[in-house]
Parts: C-alpha cells; structure tokens; sequence
C-alpha cells in the first residue's frame, strides 16, 4: 500500500516513487531528523575544522608505523622517543594559526609528553582540536584474494565514548581500494565493504559525539590513467555516501578525506597539476552532497611539495560545491620535520620551523595562495608499496 504523503517525501529525497512504501517513508523521516543529543556540537566541530585557512595534521601514525619512521633517524622504536616526537610536533610555535585539529594514535591521546604535561592539553594551548584513529586497520578480504577490508566496529561506541571523555572531538576510520585493470580491481565487493564500514563507523561516532572523519582511500599503486582513476573515485564516493544516507549518518557533522584524483604512481602519463586539480573537483562535484561542510584531502604517498601545490590548484578553480576544500596530511608535512630534528636535543626548534612551514604552505593552498617553492620542504617522494598506518 503506497503512502499519502511519498510524493512529498521523494521531492526532498530525489527518490523514484515506485514501490515507495510506507517503511521506506518512515525511514525517509528518519534520514531527515537525524538529530542527536549532540547534532550542534557536531556541526560546529566540523565547520571548525575546515574554516578558512585551516587544516589537520594527521599524525595517527600506528606505533609500529612510527617505529619505522624514528628508526629511519636512528631512534630506537620505545613509547619515551615516540612521545618525544609527537611532544615535538604539538610544540611547534603558532602550529594552531593554521591547523586546526590533529588526529591522533590511542597511545598519544592518552599519553603524557615529557614535559609532563598530557598531549591533549599541549594541543589544547594551541587551539588545536584532538582527534583519534579508531579503525583496527586493513585486513585481507574474504572472496577476493588481493583486496582488503577496515576492521574495529567491535567496541567501537565504547572505544568512541572514552575518547571523547579523554577530549577527541572528531575521529577517522581509513579504508582504502587498489586499482589493478588487469584483475577488475577493486571489486563491487570491496566497494560495497569499504562503504559500508564508512558508513556504520560514521553512524556510531555521531552517537558518542565524534566528527567521523570518512576516508575511502585511493592506493596510488599502479600504472593507471588518471580518467581510471577518476571512474572508480566517482563509484567509491558515491556508493559510500548512499551507505551514510542509508545509515542516517547527519552529513553536517561529518568530512570526508580523500585521495586527490591522480593517476597511478607508474603510470607513464604524468598528469599536470592543472589537470589533477580539474578532475579532482570534477569528482567531487558529481559525488559529494552539499551538506557535507568539508573535504582533507590526504597526500597518500605524493611529495610534500606537490602536495600543495595540487591543493592550490585546486582551490584556484571555480567550482560548484560550497565545501571548503582542504588538507589531511601526515608524511606531506611531517617528512622535511623528521629528517631535519634527526633524534638531536639541538635540532629541535630548526624542525619545529620546517613543521610549520609546511603548515603554512598548506593553508595558503587551501586557498588558492601558495606560491611554489616559497616555502623549504621534501622533494622528495614520499610513496611507499603497499602503505598501511
């Protein structure tokens, strides 16, 4: 039996009237009065994020990742030498100017810098709003052996509601699909996964008063084409925000992170920063509601230096959508940092500059100002096969 009230229901959702029933206009109610006890605080968290000027540092890093990192400076891989580090990066004078938030490991939410002081309120002196990794990583995906899946909805409410009492506002859930022409990749399945996963972690963040971050990653492994790219970008966003709908995740207290549209890392067609930016915004612009308030992109691999200037480029064009486009980046501003404080006492304020000029660069880029090469950074690339956090 078709409900009175449908025609009305499908003129705001764009829905197809046809076996429109009256569960399906329920739901549609429900969708449009996603309310939570923190539906406000969440919008404003999200708005804050991204306003003018701002981005995030992702330092989320998980400790054998960073491990790896120290260890390539010669520092042994121990929770004293990683709280040092991240001490270091939350230190950084007038860091807050242009980031907004950081999103953090669970070690470093809960953990005390050597100063003595707990990094939340090192952050917090910044102006900073703490965020946390909440997934449990990538796992090999059963019934298409190559691909993966994001584990840790098991506990995630509880995981979401300690750290929001730690002081998280927002959190961040990292998937990721591989482009491989020659074995169809990525499957429906690993799509259809990786979007739902964004969309229950999104759903169960909201309801503990995080900001979920959702992250459908682009591996840049491959010799892909750019136009490649953007067909499987196009069907990964949007399969990922009907699975958000579906989930009456609030759109306005969400962002999204995703890989710019850029071909893959052997591909024999390097595509220019002009064309990366235009079909970058191009798949935004065909997949992402109005209501969502922001994009951070994530750097995934591509050097520090063009990092920015991909993200200039694509605030320098016109576009439709009114969200703010900006960054997410965790080796594209962390790389030149590292490498400069080498694990020494004595380089730690020559680092810490290095850390904040690279935020600068990137907040100019966010809109559209960044001059190239005004600013020192890592040319070099920062790809690394098969990544995992």
């Amino acid at each position: 039996m078709k409900f009175f009230a449908s025609s009305v229901i499908l003129a705001v959702l764009g829905s197809n009237v046809d076996g429109f029933t009256v569960n399906n206009v329920r739901a549609a109610r429900s969708s449009l009065n996603m309310a939570t006890d923190y539906s406000d605080e969440l919008k404003a968290t999200a708005a804050s994020i991204v306003r003018p000027g701002f981005g995030l540092l992702a330092c989320d890093e998980s400790t054998g990742t960073v491990g790896t990192r120290l260890e390539s400076i010669g520092l042994v891989n121990t929770e004293e030498n990683r709280a040092e580090w991240r001490e270091l990066l939350f230190t950084t004078k007038d860091l807050g100017n242009h980031i907004s938030g950081a999103i953090l490991f669970e070690e470093t939410l809960f953990q005390t810098g050597p100063c003595g002081k707990p990094m939340v309120e090192l952050l917090a002196a910044q102006g900073i709003i703490p965020g946390i990794k909440v997934d449990s990583g990538l796992k090999d995906l059963c019934g298409s052996p190559g691909e993966q899946w994001c584990s840790g909805l098991d506990g995630l409410y509880e995981k979401c509601v300690k750290s929001y009492e730690q002081g998280a506002r927002f959190a961040k859930w990292r998937t990721a699909v591989r482009i491989d022409t020659s074995k169809n990749f990525p499957t429906a399945l690993a799509v259809k996964e990786a979007a739902w996963g964004l969309a229950r972690y999104a759903q169960i963040c909201q309801s503990a008063g995080l900001v979920p971050i959702v992250e459908p990653e682009i591996l840049i492994d491959g010799d892909h084409d750019i136009m490649t790219t953007a067909v499987v970008q196009e069907n990964l966003l949007t399969t990922v925000y009907k699975a958000l709908a579906e989930n009456n995740v609030m759109l306005e207290g969400t962002l999204l992170k995703p890989s710019m549209t850029v071909a893959g890392v052997d591909a024999t067609d390097k595509p220019s920063p002009e064309l990366v930016a235009q079909m970058t915004v191009q798949t935004l612009q065909r997949c992402i509601p109005p209501a969502m308030p922001g994009v951070t992109f994530l750097s995934g691999g591509i050097s520090e230096e063009d990092s920015s200037i991909y993200l200039n480029e694509i605030n320098k064009i016109d576009r439709l959508g009114p969200w703010a486009l900006t960054f997410s980046f965790s080796r594209a501003m962390q790389s030149s940092c590292l490498k400069q404080w080498g694990g020494k006492p004595e380089n730690k304020v020559a680092a810490q500059n290095q850390l904040f000029a690279r935020a600068k660069a990137n907040s100019e880029a966010s809109k559209g100002e960044y001059v190239y090469g005004s600013q020192p950074s890592d040319q070099e690339s920062l790809y690394v096969k098969n990544y995992v956090y």
